[in-house]
């Protein structure tokens, strides 16, 4: 079988992003860096058939993902012309994230290629000396191996001294290089000082603990603690700055308080004290009552889902523009997702209903987000459940596109600060799994 003239390259994503969040960012976290995979691809495309002096067969992109499950980087890759992506397994060990599957699937993608005589050159992006044997098996069958390595952060090598002693060409990706494609993220500017909070967010800010009430009344000698001081519209008044910092209440807690008057739910115990009915969160589920066909509140049964709003046509568009241009934030998910269901509202009524409800979404459409959000791998490696930070995260977005919308239209006023959204420290508030 005659070999045929061309190059392929081997990209170890976990050790190019990895030595690139060090080079840059002072540590290996991906987390830290920013990636244009487009400009990368083209970046390794150009560089490797300058190198080989031969034209590009492919590039394949070997990476871990959580059970396999490809992650929205993955999804823009592997519709990028003359890339192949291969996932092995992410898994968690000691706080540690770790690739599994990943060696050995570019060992038999190597050794595959070089028995095949599909490629006269072959680079690898890598360090891992796990690669030795594949690196040999290839030269062996007359395949010229080229090893690329990414500049250092110390300057000295991060590649294994056999692998690098093994290859026959040898290349340093230095910083000029890396940061075509790459940049360290901004850190400097996510933590100014928190926006007001509307009134809702400020009541559950204010309100204590169940725990924290009633230990309070016992010190006072008295059966129940007092309902939060209201306005005259009924509006719960924050506390007073100077009170001191209080336990910001999770929707669990949240659920053991009840309105004055209002009948025990089951989820809440015997000595469940009163509180404020306008204490609402993200959701209908718990405490809320729930009037209506199905449970469903009477106020938001007329809004329509997303789903109900879209053809089989903006189907397959909103298809294409979640693979090719959707990064999969979690706050940037939640603001594809209002902007999509907005833009295909009959009337600006249901807009104006949903804004008044801030910060609870409807149950039907809240599901429908989350659900959305799952298509971006956030529900993966955590027990089918996405992340409570990530839940906040989406639905912070949902609110801020809905906010921007209702203020052009004069329904909700001026746009809310909305806690979690991009400079705003955040996770003062957590929100409940709908």
């Amino acid at each position: 079988m005659e070999r045929v003239d061309r190059c392929v390259v081997l990209v170890d994503a976990g050790y190019l992003l990895g030595a690139a969040a060090s080079l840059l960012a002072g540590e290996p976290s991906r987390s830290r860096i920013t990636v244009d995979h487009a400009a990368l691809i083209q970046g390794l495309r150009e560089r490797a058939e300058a190198d080989t002096e031969q034209p590009l067969l492919r590039i394949y992109w070997f990476d871990g993902a959580p059970d396999r499950v490809p992650q929205p980087e993955h999804r823009r890759l592997r519709v990028m012309p003359r890339v192949t992506v291969r996932l092995g397994a992410l898994t968690r060990s000691d706080g540690r994230w770790a690739q599994k599957g990943v060696d050995a699937a570019m060992h038999a993608e190597l050794t595959e290629l070089a028995r095949n005589r599909a490629c006269s050159d072959v680079v690898l992006v890598t360090g891992d000396g796990d690669l030795l044997p594949g690196l040999m098996s290839a030269k062996e069958h007359g395949v010229a191996v080229h090893l690329w390595a990414v500049q250092a952060a110390d300057g000295d090598y991060n590649q294994s001294e056999d692998l690098v002693a093994e290859a026959d060409e040898r290349r340093v990706l230095d910083r000029a290089w890396i940061t075509r494609a790459v940049r360290a993220k901004d850190l400097s500017g996510l933590c100014p000082p928190p926006p007001a909070p509307r009134p809702e967010i400020a009541a559950i800010l204010s309100a204590p603990l169940p725990e924290a009430a009633l230990a309070e009344a016992a010190r006072n000698g008295s059966s129940a603690p007092a309902a939060p001081d209201t306005t005259e519209h009924g509006t719960p008044v924050p506390a007073p700055a100077n009170e001191g910092a209080k336990p910001v209440p999770t929707p669990k807690d949240l659920a053991t308080l009840r309105a004055p008057g209002q009948p025990l739910t089951p989820a809440q115990p015997s000595h469940a004290p009163a509180g404020s009915s306008a204490l609402r969160w993200s959701s209908d589920k718990g405490w809320i009552d729930r009037a209506g066909p199905l449970g469903e509140p009477a106020e938001t049964a007329s809004l329509p889902t997303l789903a109900q709003l879209t053809s089989a046509e903006q189907r397959w568009a909103d298809r294409e523009e979640d693979i090719t241009t959707v990064g999969g934030d979690p706050f940037e998910v939640g603001q594809v997702f209002a902007r999509r269901w907005m833009e295909r509202l009959p009337e600006t009524v249901h807009l104006q209903k949903l804004a008044t409800m801030y910060p609870r979404i409807p149950h039907r459409i809240d599901g429908e987000l989350l659900r959305y959000a799952a298509r971006f791998g956030l529900l993966a490696h955590k027990d089918d459940q996405i992340d409570e930070h990530d839940r906040y995260a989406i639905r912070a977005g949902f609110w801020r596109e809905i906010d921007v919308r209702a203020a052009a239209e004069h329904v909700g006023g001026t746009p809310a600060p909305v806690p979690g959204a991009p400079g705003d420290p955040g996770g003062r508030v957590r929100v409940e799994d709908a």
